[in-house]
């Protein structure tokens, strides 16, 4: 039985138009990851929805039937070492890696997802559209414009797209640096037509998004997903998921309710979605509603918790729900490091969720934290040492998990302009040795991986080459050291985008990119800290 078969749709496909766009809307790894996106899904499905497209899918490991002269090739990037698929399934469609390498013939590349949304520098080359932000308007905005100019030849098409809010079109601006392997100098339109800057775009309307297509092959399986809230209204200073997406948006209770009871006409599974989604300000009328006996037979699971909103309450309806586990992020067991990042909790909260979790019947707490904070010493890992020690004498037989990453800069937050720190993996293992030895489960994340992953998400132009070459070594840190010796000369090397502290006042590579904040106000954030 075809997996396509499997699927459930909770929207309604329109016949296409016999002139109808023909594109091929891609996500970069198997279907199995690419289904459980909720962000592939609404914009799969928004596409399905327009009479005047055709729009067929693309996994790694499977497809629809393809279109033979497909005009548009649209990529969902969520997870940065992706970008190695996306250029193998461009070579299997026989398009050129760069889009500067393309002619009438070739569809226009545009991608959109966290990634590129973040940063698209290091993959600017492999695009000749990039979405930068929420797609719900930004989408429709592009599809339209793209059928002003459908006929034309492709440097008509790409000017007329760059004028629409939202859309970046890489080979329009122009980088330049004061030596190859120094900084940048200036980031430039081409010409006067087309706009210096580009914001991301933020959609405002009080219903979010929710599953249209509920499958047994999703990674969560049958699992219909509602987002709750977007954005995070805490902005620790480290942290995408807030500020490259504020502001921090709730859907209608009434929106809410509605999409769930969709949702159970398909399954009985519910995941409610979001970075903070016990703060949204009617999360209680939500819980009280999931606490009817109607609701008895639905397995309910829900994403990281602000921690003083584990109440004794949310756990047993959770506990009913089937969920064994809560998660919540705590980042590190220091005052003084949490005071540094925005993180507004004190230790004893900390405990009193860990005490209410037991309490309302679950069986164990996943805590999230982080090594490398910059301003954190030796003693506040000793810190963070002792505090997983007090929740574990607090609440007996409650199974604890801490799970841990190394701090990786990421653009349009304050904290962009720190480096990783080098002492990060030496403090993970001396974590791991106290907290095992304490029976408390340690799962670290690579430290290697967030090396790469700092390089990415710090990354300019000059990374491509490096990118393509490491497609072929493998995705170890070892891999891409080996690529720099290669190309030393060409770029800078791996300390300057890895570890090294930048200017306040060095050009950045998406300083053409506009987020949420201006770049003033990630400063004055920075400066609170007192960093």
């Amino acid at each position: 039985m075809s997996v396509f078969t499997q699927e459930r749709l909770l929207f309604s496909p329109v016949s296409p138009n016999l002139d109808a766009i023909p594109i091929i809307y891609a996500f970069p790894n198997e279907y199995t990851v690419g289904i459980t996106s909720l962000g592939y899904q609404i914009i799969w499905s928004t596409l399905a929805m327009r009479s005047d497209v055709e729009v067929s899918r693309l996994f790694t490991d499977i497809s629809e039937s393809l279109p033979r002269d497909p005009e548009l090739l649209g990529f969902s990037f969520s997870w940065e070492l992706d970008y190695v698929n996306i250029l193998s399934l461009l070579e299997s469609l026989d398009i050129p890696f760069h889009a500067d390498q393309r002619k009438d013939n070739h569809p226009l590349v545009f991608g959109g997802g966290p990634v590129l949304t973040a940063n698209p520098e290091p993959f600017a080359a492999f695009f000749d559209v990039i979405l930068l932000g929420d797609g719900e308007n930004l989408l429709d905005d592009f599809i339209n414009a793209y059928n002003e100019v459908r006929g034309s030849d492709r440097k008509t098409q790409l000017h007329h797209l760059a004028q629409v809010s939202g859309v970046y079109i890489p080979n329009l601006y122009t980088v330049t640096y004061s030596t190859p392997d120094g900084a940048i100098s200036s980031i430039d339109p081409v010409s006067s037509d087309i706009p210096s800057f580009i914001q991301k775009q933020t959609y405002r309307g009080n219903t979010l998004s929710a599953s249209t297509i509920v499958t047994p092959q999703a990674a969560w399986e049958n699992i219909y997903m509602v987002e709750v809230v977007r954005s995070c209204p805490e902005m620790c200073r480290f942290c995408l998921a807030s500020y490259l997406t504020l502001p921090f948006r709730t859907a209608s209770l009434e929106s809410l309710i509605q999409n769930i009871e969709k949702g159970l006409t398909v399954t009985d599974r519910i995941g409610l979605l979001g970075a903070s989604v016990t703060q949204h300000p009617e999360f209680e009328s939500l819980l009280d509603h999931l606490s009817l006996p109607e609701y008895d037979h639905v397995r309910l699971s829900i994403a990281s918790v602000r921690t003083n909103t584990v109440t004794e309450k949310l756990a047993q309806t959770l506990a009913k729900r089937d969920t064994r586990s809560l998660t919540i992020a705590v980042e590190s067991g220091s005052e003084k490091v949490r005071q540094i990042i925005n993180k507004k909790l004190k230790n004893e909260e900390i405990i009193q969720a860990a005490i209410n979790a037991k309490a309302g019947g679950l069986k164990s707490l996943k805590l999230y934290g982080m090594a490398g904070i910059p301003g954190e010493d030796d003693s506040d890992i000793e810190h963070t040492v002792k505090m997983l020690v007090d929740i574990k004498k607090a609440a007996p037989g409650l199974r604890l998990t801490f799970g841990c990453s190394t701090f990786v800069p990421k653009s349009h937050t304050p904290f962009q302009w720190f480096g990783v720190n080098a002492d990060a993996e030496k403090r993970m293992k001396y974590l791991e040795k106290k907290l095992r030895s304490q029976g408390i489960e340690f799962r670290p994340e690579s430290y290697n991986w967030s090396v790469i992953q700092a390089l990415i998400s710090r990354g300019d132009r000059r990374l491509t080459p490096l990118l393509e070459l490491t497609r072929s070594y493998g995705d170890t840190k070892g891999s891409y050291k080996r690529a720099f010796k290669e190309l030393r000369g060409q770029l800078p090397d791996l300390d300057y985008y890895v570890h090294q502290n930048w200017n306040l006042d060095q050009i950045l590579p998406w300083h053409h990119l506009r987020g949420p904040l201006p770049q003033e106000t990630l400063v004055k954030h920075l400066k609170e800290t007192g960093l």
